[in-house]
């Protein structure tokens, strides 16, 4: 095995070599194989070691396990240097219970969370762990009984940004005998002969009835991930290639076009991929929102996907905020937050826009306020003598619940002065009478 693994490293992860590593070690055999072979190819790297304290002294009698053998191969290192070790003990069960997510799932979150603050404190080029050919198709039917697009039915990568993972390509059975014949010593998880959670069962019930049936399973389960790989590169192209067709963004949300989208037959793949970055799960949802009704949405834990018109709009959860009220005092000439806006006097009008608007300063109640807009509030449209509800103006615009979202108002004495950036009050305009004309620019 130690030369598969060298040919491995050398034909299809030379990129290792000569880079600063960090091994992710928990002391079973998987990692402890991989911590032997990087030693023997006298690779750089340092140890992390992840105490989760799940399993009373078992867990703290890991760690000391793992310290003891990074001493035993520094200590037979002799001219090399010593083998740097980092542990991290983390109160995993309270964490879990706090944030109300599951053991498996902060354990994950935590450990690798970790590994980026060592990465980026110590300088290592990258972490390898020891994920191997059956952990690949373990995970590949967990998601295949939960239910997956390609993404989840491709097994585990060899490389995912900075994390790698050099034994994908060797079974269980090969790294235990490599473990046996090389007298490498490695701790048992007894959480592992559990068949309280998903992979233990089908570790222990399903893949061996699997394997009796094929005993080829795993070289016939990597063909078969050859071939995923592939077809999932396809969509990868086709999905790339019709979001520039389809898609268009914008400088705070993302515009999908419906009717360009509904030509095409297979549009809930295209959806899905475009989508499932942001989060969303709930698909049956998603889709309904392309025959829904204007201003339904269905919301991930960071995006907002509303149904406007002809169009899906996609835009993070934060840019729908804010109740918070800012104040623009009387000697101000500028304000950055929440908006940028320019105060100056002048002696005439000049050009006027929807982003420039030329009022009566002496009308103006200081200081200003800006705020979002509420129900309820009303205005005089500019050139108008009425005065109109904002639902009602933005209902007669036709702006989606995004744009209704971002309106700023600008008001004096919570009389509004500008709908920011499109219309102007007339109780505040320039007339023949005004002696001091207030210039008010909004730069987006």
């Amino acid at each position: 095995m130690f030369e598969q693994f060298q040919n491995h490293i050398n034909e299809n992860l030379s990129f290792l070599k000569g880079k600063k590593l960090l091994l992710a070690t928990s002391g079973g055999v998987d990692s402890m194989v991989l911590l032997n072979l990087c030693y023997q190819l006298k690779l750089d790297f340092a140890v992390a070691h992840c105490n989760f304290q799940l399993r009373e002294s078992e867990s703290d009698e890991d760690e000391d396990f793992v310290k003891n053998q990074i001493s035993i191969l520094s200590h037979r290192a002799q001219s090399r240097c010593q083998i740097p070790i980092f542990i991290q003990r983390f109160d995993t069960k309270a964490f879990a219970e706090q944030n109300k997510l599951s053991i498996q799932v902060v354990a994950r979150n935590l450990r690798y969370e970790w590994f980026y603050t060592l990465l980026a404190k110590h300088n290592f080029d990258y972490v390898l762990t020891a994920h191997h050919l059956d952990d690949s198709l373990e995970t590949f039917l967990i998601n295949f009984t939960r239910g997956s697009g390609l993404d989840g039915l491709t097994g585990i990568p060899e490389q995912n940004d900075k994390i790698v993972r050099p034994l994908l390509a060797f079974s269980r059975k090969e790294i235990e005998a490599f473990a046996k014949e090389n007298q490498i010593t490695w701790r048992e998880d007894s959480s592992n002969a559990s068949d309280k959670y998903l992979r233990n069962k089908l570790r222990h019930d399903v893949i061996p009835i699997l394997k009796e049936l094929n005993p080829s399973l795993l070289s016939s389960f990597e063909n078969t991930i050859s071939h995923l790989k592939q077809s999932q590169s396809l969509a990868q192209d086709a999905a790339k290639n019709l979001y520039q067709k389809v898609v268009t963004e914008e400088e705070h949300h993302t515009v999908i076009d419906l009717p360009k989208l509904l030509k095409y037959r297979n549009y809930k793949a295209y959806l899905f991929d475009w989508l499932q970055p942001f989060g969303f799960a709930d698909w049956i949802s998603v889709y309904d929102l392309i025959n829904a009704q204007s201003g339904k949405q269905v919301l991930s834990e960071t995006h907002i996907l509303l149904k406007n018109r002809d169009s899906l709009l996609l835009f993070p959860k934060q840019n729908i905020v804010s109740d918070e009220v800012f104040w623009v005092q009387k000697e101000q000439s500028e304000v950055k937050i929440p908006l940028k806006l320019d105060f100056c006097n002048v002696s005439d009008i000049s050009l006027q826009s929807t982003n420039t608007i030329f009022v009566d300063e002496d009308l103006l109640q200081f200081p200003l306020t800006i705020r979002r807009w509420q129900e309820g509030d009303f205005f005089q449209p500019f050139g108008m003598t009425g005065k109109k509800k904002l639902s009602k103006y933005f209902k007669d615009e036709k702006f989606s619940l995004l744009e209704k979202s971002n309106v700023w108002l600008l008001c004096s004495d919570d009389k509004i002065v500008w709908i920011v950036g499109k219309r102007q009050d007339e109780r505040f305009k320039v007339t023949a009478t005004t002696t001091k004309i207030l210039k008010i620019n909004y730069t987006n």
